[in-house]
């Protein structure tokens, strides 16, 4: 499909008013272009009356002290697909819901398929893009992936809270353009060759002190001050790379991110790699407990550990590699998040958690 826009102007439509959409999209309307959101009504109502707010002052080149207001008149927010479509043709859309939005997100695409502009899936694991491409042609996915940490106040108010950066895979059409146009927006774009290989390196970082924490109630801190704690966290890792390995998928550094060092880290003793490993968990997390944790405790009922720490395990089932760490981590995580056993059942007993993956292993 080619770009709707002939003039350096691009018109995007946006999934949501989340951290990442508003970041970015955000980051789009300061740069010129034109975004139409998409929320629930709700949402959408209360941000047609204040607009968006980005901090952002953290970024030095935005020479800015003051938080960025983009007032509604500034874009265009729809409390349905049906209705954003109405502002189109567009250029690209930007998803980066949680992957277990996905496949819903999907149904309410398809009926719409043929309006759809390519689609920049920056959501974290590797199931989402095959599953755009499945849901709406090979044609209307452009791989991507988000490094930079953002924290959200409230729906449309964000603060940027360590600028990395963005990336986006080579091999669309529209790949080079977009990821210039990103970048122009001061989101740090680099172009990847290989989908796979940027993908799943992100992944490997998303995958530290994730499950743990939330299975047993820690901080990443805790976990990494626990010696067998410390070495689950590095076997997790191992079955990854091993998984990467046979599959040809090679480790790359992301935006802001030395990933080949995180991979490296796992082939020293313990006692040199923790120091690294430690900050690679913590940072940019701040004070906040991983995803997984925030999750389970809000009770949800649906954990992204089956896209991420999942998707190991079934890709080294398929690659004939082991990944029993992987599996029990994904497997008792969801025992927690569908309410088969109590949260307490593991709350703060590492070695009862240590004990079930000794069993698998």
């Amino acid at each position: 499909m080619q770009p709707s826009s002939t003039q350096s102007t691009l018109k995007i439509l946006a999934f949501g008013a989340g951290a990442i959409g508003t970041y970015i999209g955000g980051s789009l309307v300061l740069a010129g272009h034109q975004v139409v959101f998409v929320e629930q009504l709700t949402v959408a109502d209360e941000l047609r009356v204040r607009g968006l707010k980005l901090d952002l002052t953290l970024d030095k080149r935005r020479n800015t002290k003051d938080i960025s207001v983009l007032e509604p008149s500034s874009f265009v927010i729809a409390p349905s697909l049906e209705k954003a479509l109405r502002y189109g043709p567009f250029d690209v859309a930007l998803f980066a819901l949680k992957s277990f939005d996905t496949e819903s997100a999907l149904a309410d695409m398809k009926p719409f398929a043929d309006k759809m502009p390519p689609i920049l899936c920056l959501s974290n694991g590797v199931d989402n893009e095959p599953m755009i491409a499945r849901a709406l042609g090979s044609d209307k996915v452009i791989y991507g992936t988000v490094t930079t940490a953002i924290g959200r106040r409230a729906a449309g108010d964000i603060v940027l809270e360590k600028l990395r950066g963005v990336g986006v895979a080579a091999g669309h059409a529209f790949s080079e353009k977009l990821a210039a146009v990103l970048d122009g927006a001061y989101l740090n774009c680099r172009l990847y060759a290989n989908a796979q290989d940027m993908k799943w390196s992100k992944m490997l970082t998303n995958l530290i002190a994730n499950p743990t924490s939330a299975i047993l109630n820690m901080t990443a801190a805790e976990i990494f001050a626990n010696k067998k704690l410390y070495k689950l966290e590095i076997d997790m890792l191992k079955e990854c790379l091993a998984v990467m390995k046979a599959q040809n998928i090679q480790v790359v550094d992301l935006p802001g991110t030395p990933v080949k060092a995180l991979a490296f880290a796992t082939k020293l003793p313990l006692w040199l790699s923790k120091p690294f490993l430690g900050r690679a968990a913590g940072s940019g997390r701040g004070a906040k407990m991983p995803s997984f944790h925030i999750d389970l405790y809000s009770n949800r009922g649906k954990s992204e550990v089956v896209y991420l720490h999942g998707a190991v395990v079934r890709a080294g089932e398929k690659a004939h590699v082991a990944t029993p760490v992987n599996k029990v981590l994904t497997d008792t995580l969801m025992s927690l998040t569908r309410k088969e056993v109590p949260l307490e059942e593991y709350a703060h007993q590492p070695e009862k958690l240590i004990a079930r993956v000794s069993s698998n292993v």
